[in-house]
């Protein structure tokens, strides 16, 4: 049973349509790469998947039980998100604000999940440290347990290597892999680096103010657009 559906969507922006003819599916455990240039309508799409935009046709719906406090979200990094003044623990743990609702204090079962989650992500050692101290790629692997604190089924990560290093970059896109295949986590990631996530991500979704690919990564490096922005080829 597909996660999120998406079927025949359009957004709009100030009356102008930003992103049109999306169609498409994730089920649990998939792993989406959406890419795309500046301004082709990944963020739009994003906010959409959120909750946080109305298509302006179509729809987008959620299965299996899914509801919008059930996504873990984690998005672009801020200059005062990266100088947030709290330990590595509570961050990570705020990840489970929408299972604690009214209850001023949080459960067992949350402290649980959250240590877990830092387990997960190798920061168990850094979790007395304050935020602000880490370094970029430490920041995003607490984040990232953040996110997976709010969610047992969607993560939408938006440009999550932004601004790290190459080595460190790898490092997380194999981290991200790693989750997805051992908790049954589905991903949906934008990325401005289609080359890295044509080689991490199963499947590619391709904008440019309008879907012009969705499919498996193999058939994604087969069809006029990744030939195009993959090899150089002719796209039109």
């Amino acid at each position: 049973m597909a996660l999120i559906s998406c079927r025949d969507a359009a957004f709009a922006y100030d009356g102008k349509t930003v992103v049109e003819g999306l169609n498409f599916r994730v089920a649990q455990g998939d792993y989406l790469c959406i890419v795309g240039e500046n301004g082709s309508g990944k963020s739009t799409l994003m906010k959409g998947l959120l909750g946080l935009m109305r298509p302006k046709s179509g729809e987008i719906s959620t299965g299996d039980g899914l509801k919008s406090t059930q996504i873990g979200y984690l998005p672009q990094q801020s200059s005062q998100q990266k100088d947030f003044p709290a330990s590595v623990y509570e961050v990570v743990i705020s990840g489970t604000l929408n299972r604690r609702g009214i209850r001023p204090f949080y459960s067992w079962r949350e402290h649980e999940v959250a240590e877990e989650n830092m387990e997960k992500l190798g920061i168990i050692p850094l979790r007395k440290k304050s935020f602000r101290e880490l370094s970029g790629g430490q920041q995003q692997r607490v984040l990232l347990a953040r996110a997976l604190c709010a969610t047992e089924k969607l993560l939408l990560l938006d440009e999550p290597v932004s601004g790290l290093d190459p080595i460190v970059t790898a490092e997380l896109y194999q981290t991200i892999d790693t989750l997805r295949r051992e908790t049954g986590v589905a991903i949906i990631m934008i990325s401005h680096d289609i080359r890295s996530g044509v080689e991490y991500a199963p499947h590619i979704l391709h904008l440019q103010n309008r879907q012009i690919f969705f499919g498996t990564t193999d058939e994604y490096k087969n069809s006029e657009a990744g030939r195009y922005f993959l090899q150089g080829g002719e796209f039109r």
